[in-house]
């Protein structure tokens, strides 16, 4: 385009040359001439102020010249503050996103499995940066802490007496001494010699065996037949006694001022205790390291927990006018509330950019943006300038 603009000139001043000459014997030449100078004027005036838009004409420092170099940083400034008052606006973003439906499109898009599982993997990326990008000591610590003060401040005494209250409500003790019951007759019956030896021991010299046999053997099978009969007879009365039991226990449990220090005592023994306090030290590193590792598989329950998350979520904003509303009113004032606090950061982000660039560079690369239309100027003031040289000559003949 400035070969062509030029090629105008060049042209015109070839006329203006060719008509000057031939004016001398040939009157109408005249005509001809004076469109031929006043285009070479117009031509020359606009490549002038084309030209001192980007650089010096001619590399000669007249004043005024290079104009986008010289004024770089200010015409920066300038575009961040055009954007900042008539882009980002809480208006402007409102009305755009009135139009754009955000939670329906949201949802549509999220109800797709393969769009969730690409969003869950963005999501898994995002919490897998985060970890990884903390310090351990301090979160470390800071849950121990946590975890730690909890305890501290939960008593212990009347928390078990709840559990063994939730327990008998659930019949869970019965089952818990059906256990003990069956684990004692096993018991009994694998270390019946044992017993028996026990007895030979203990019994008189002068007793015969066999009346030891036969002491024994009736013990032993009271013994066995009453554990068996306790363990068959849902309604025994050992039964029901042990049970008033332990809920006369459960109920000292949360007023007996006795248990309740006894189990204060034995919670801060055991918080005390090198290995519980090793293991509080252990637990974000642990916690860490399978969330991270569940992170990075796709197939694990926690991405697929995740990616089923998204999908239901996408489903129900495709079908939830009121979710939509929910999600659209969240996205305005989030990005209302962006707008608001941070568009100054831009204007300055858009003006610093732009301060950085080196100035010959900046005016070249304004010039390609524009250029055709600039050498468009040239071509048209070669035009404009010449037939209002024409105008005026021929008025001129007029008059004189």
């Amino acid at each position: 385009m400035k070969f062509i603009a030029t090629a105008f000139l060049v042209g015109a001043t070839v006329v203006f040359l060719v008509f000057r000459w031939l004016e001398q014997t040939h009157g109408w030449a005249g005509y001809v001439r004076a469109f031929a100078e006043a285009a070479m004027v117009g031509a020359l005036a606009d490549w002038f102020a084309v030209s001192a838009l980007f650089r010096h004409p001619l590399g000669l420092p007249i004043p005024h010249t290079a104009i986008i170099p010289n004024r770089k940083d200010q015409i920066g400034r300038s575009l961040g503050e055009f954007v900042q008052s008539n882009f980002l606006t809480r208006e402007v973003l409102n009305e755009r996103l009135a139009g754009a439906h955000v939670g329906k499109r949201l949802g549509d898009w999220l109800g797709d499995e393969q769009n969730a599982a690409k969003a869950g993997e963005g999501a898994s990326d995002a919490l897998r940066g985060a970890l990884e990008v903390l310090d351990d000591r301090d979160v470390a610590s800071a849950l121990e802490t946590l975890i730690e003060r909890r305890v501290r401040a939960t008593p212990v005494a009347p928390l078990m007496g709840k559990a063994i209250d939730l327990a008998v409500e659930g019949d869970h003790h019965q089952r818990l001494l059906d256990a003990v019951l069956t684990g004692l007759r096993s018991f009994l019956a694998d270390n019946r010699a044992t017993f028996r030896a026990r007895v030979e021991q203990e019994s008189p010299w002068w007793i015969p065996d066999t009346i030891d046999d036969k002491l024994f053997a009736k013990i032993y099978s009271a013994v066995h037949n009453f554990l068996a009969d306790v363990e068959s007879n849902p309604d025994h009365e050992v039964r029901k006694s042990i049970e008033v039991r332990v809920v006369a226990f459960a109920q000292r449990l949360r007023n007996d001022p006795e248990l309740l220090a006894k189990g204060e005592e034995l919670k801060n023994e055991l918080l005390a205790h090198p290995d519980v306090r090793a293991w509080l030290g252990s637990l974000w590193a642990e916690m860490k390291r399978n969330t991270i590792g569940a992170l990075d598989d796709p197939h694990s329950e926690l991405r697929q927990r995740v990616d089923r998350s998204l999908v239901n979520l996408g489903r129900r904003l495709a079908s939830e006018d009121e979710l939509q509303a929910k999600v659209d009113d969240w996205v305005a004032r989030a990005a209302g509330h962006v707008v608001d606090h941070y568009r100054g950061e831009v204007a300055d982000l858009i003006a610093g950019t732009v301060a950085k660039w080196d100035a010959k560079a900046t005016g070249e690369r304004l010039e390609l943006q524009v250029g055709r239309d600039l050498q468009f100027i040239r071509i048209n003031g070669t035009i404009v300038g010449g037939l209002a040289g024409l105008v005026i000559y021929s008025v001129s003949q007029l008059l004189f």
